[in-house]
């Protein structure tokens, strides 16, 4: 991921001027990271250190929503739907 994506997901998902880590934020980078190595994957069907690092991703990913959804739902929905996660 180059650092000029990177700090517009989060200038895009952050809730004030030095927020960086919020839920929000670490599923969206997440999300973005978790494109990148599945188009990786796509043209490197063998690489499985790879595979094995985007499901620790995707499983990160899911607790974090999991928290999300239990904390402020409608931040959760908001956040889901933005980007484009569940269908």
């Amino acid at each position: 991921m180059d650092l000029k994506s990177k700090t517009d997901i989060i200038k895009e998902y952050q809730h004030h001027a030095t927020d960086s880590g919020s839920t929000d934020v670490q599923v969206a980078v997440l999300t973005h990271r978790i494109s990148e190595l599945t188009d990786h994957l796509q043209t490197h069907r063998h690489d499985h250190a790879t595979r094995r690092g985007l499901l620790m991703l995707v499983g990160r990913r899911r607790r974090l929503l999991r928290y999300l959804r239990r904390k402020d739902s409608a931040r959760y929905k908001e956040v889901v739907s933005s980007l484009g996660l569940r269908a």
